[in-house]
């Protein structure tokens, strides 16, 4: 019988170290080559606290540093089509609630 200790992150405020992060995602479309694209903007943090439940997390991205390496299709995904930069310049995600496991 092995047993795995767990190692507990430190309390406070940890940043997203951008020159080891990245923010991207992968599409398929119609049978065309998948494409990733980077957000090249973002930052986020993470409030660790004693008690995982009450430990949360923000990321925001700017929507405008999108690049598929394709300057013609980023200038679309920018317009009103998709992300409507124009209008809505941030992509916020913040938890809601705690990763911790629950017993049921």
């Amino acid at each position: 019988m092995s047993t795995t200790a767990a190692t507990a992150v430190p309390t406070g405020t940890w940043n997203v170290d951008p020159a080891h992060s990245s923010v991207e995602f992968r599409v398929k479309h119609l049978g065309s080559p998948r494409v990733t694209a980077r957000f090249r903007e973002f930052e986020g943090t993470m409030e660790m606290r004693g008690n995982l439940a009450s430990s949360g997390a923000r990321r925001v991205v700017k929507a405008a540093s999108i690049d598929t390496n394709e300057p013609q299709r980023d200038e679309h995904l920018r317009s009103p089509d998709f992300f409507d930069v124009e209008d809505y310049p941030d992509i916020t995600f913040e938890s809601t609630r705690s990763c911790a496991a629950t017993s049921t």
